[in-house]
């Protein structure tokens, strides 16, 4: 890759389209890997027409997000466990 990637953070306000929280403390385990880390933590490309997320330690591809006019496709084939926040009971 040539480009420098951003964190997780840049996809923050496309995810926040889809998820009703704040999709960047979710924590993600990667599927090639096994590293776990916030989705914050994760490397953010997102000059494509998506935006790519890439695990921190091996750089292998855990989310791609897609968006046109009132549609999202997420793609998560890259992340073996997606640990979401819930309120408390």
């Amino acid at each position: 890759m040539t480009t420098t990637p951003f964190d997780g953070n840049a996809s923050a306000g496309d995810l926040a389209d889809v998820f009703a929280f704040d999709v960047t403390v979710a924590r993600t385990t990667c599927a090639l890997c096994g590293d776990t880390r916030p989705l914050a933590e994760l490397h953010a490309y997102i000059r494509a027409p998506g935006s790519v997320l890439r695990c921190a330690t091996c750089g292998h591809v855990q989310v791609r997000l897609v968006r046109a006019e009132h549609r999202a496709w997420l793609d998560l084939t890259g992340v073996s466990v997606l640990q979401l926040p819930v309120a408390s009971a």
